[in-house]
């Protein structure tokens, strides 16, 4: 019988040698990314799948009631924040994800992001395809001070560009690497330290309940008003409607956006005709290199649990026993 892999990333088995690999091992790949089906077309297959690759498409216990042959469920990326974890373990599924595959993807998008904000890049080159020449006097990154919320993979490889731009880092994070932090000068500070101190703050946290509106009205009036925000975490982590008031009100300096609450995102928010805003459409592990990386330890971890192993990157280990 031909393994059936079910993928809800539209970039799973597309890029460097994952096709390839995939072709090799000879599995059946069934992508499920129907943006007008709210589980993007699953329940049509999901009785087939013998191993699924998650993207952004939640994968709930009403998903898997149907999911008879399912063994595994792997998260195409980091954050598992949209997959019920108890109920994967409750039907014995291991969950894994990929730590560290696409932290220089995300982080590199992160250092784009403050040069698009400090710069005017946007604002400059839709003024020249319109036949304008509107030369915004910016600001240089050099100097300025990054408070990094959560230094984990991505905030560490961020950290270590920053560093390398000539910026000052601050950052704030519970279970923080303290040797990382002494060797690449990072103060550790709490969050509202961090908050009225940096010129730019970058999020990079996990999602779900626990980090809900983390950045609300309160924390955005710690800000500088020259300050900007970056959130590459995921949209409930910012309060959108407290920071489009603080944007408003000119009490923010801009803001850099890459994950939304709903993906793609109401555009009638206020936020969105905000000119200091950039937005991105959560490309932020978007790169040949970081999806290569995510597919081959996807792989690598299916092809370790067919071979009656247990991947070192399973969240929920309970499920082997003993």
């Amino acid at each position: 019988m031909m393994t059936v892999i079910l993928t809800t990333s539209p970039g799973f088995g597309k890029y460097g040698r994952v096709p390839q690999k995939l072709q090799e091992l000879g599995w059946e790949l069934i992508r499920c990314v129907d943006t007008s089906k709210p589980d993007g077309g699953v329940s049509d297959h999901i009785a087939r799948a013998d191993y699924m690759v998650a993207g952004l498409v939640p994968v709930t216990a009403a998903m898997l009631e149907n999911a008879t042959k399912l063994k595994a469920v792997l998260k195409h990326g980091v954050g598992v924040d949209n997959i019920d974890i108890p109920a994967c373990t409750a039907r014995g599924l291991p969950v894994a994800n990929t730590p560290g595959a696409n932290a220089d993807a995300v982080a590199e998008l992160a250092i784009g992001m403050m040069l698009c904000l400090a710069r005017n890049i946007p604002v400059g080159h839709a003024s020249v395809i319109a036949g304008g020449w509107d030369r915004k006097v910016g600001t240089q990154i050099c100097g300025k001070m990054l408070g990094i919320v959560g230094l984990g993979n991505i905030g560490r490889s961020l950290a270590r560009m920053a560093r390398g731009l000539g910026m000052q880092v601050i950052a704030t994070d519970p279970y923080a690497d303290k040797a990382f932090a002494a060797a690449n000068q990072i103060e550790l500070v709490e969050l509202d330290d961090l908050l009225s101190r940096a010129d730019y703050i970058s999020l990079h946290v996990f999602g779900g309940a626990g980090n809900a509106s983390l950045i609300n009205a309160g924390k955005l009036a710690l800000m500088k008003p020259t300050a900007c925000l970056l959130n590459l975490a995921r949209g409930e982590v910012v309060d959108l409607d407290a920071l489009s008031v603080a944007l408003h009100e000119n009490r923010l300096g801009g803001a850099a956006i890459d994950a939304y609450v709903s993906e793609p995102p109401d555009i009638s928010h206020p936020i969105f005709s905000h000119p200091r805003v950039v937005f991105m459409p959560h490309s932020g592990a978007d790169t040949l290199e970081a999806v290569e990386n995510v597919g081959l330890m996807n792989i690598a971890d299916i092809e370790e649990l067919m071979a009656g192993g247990r991947p070192r990157r399973v969240l929920n280990p309970e499920v082997f026993g003993g």
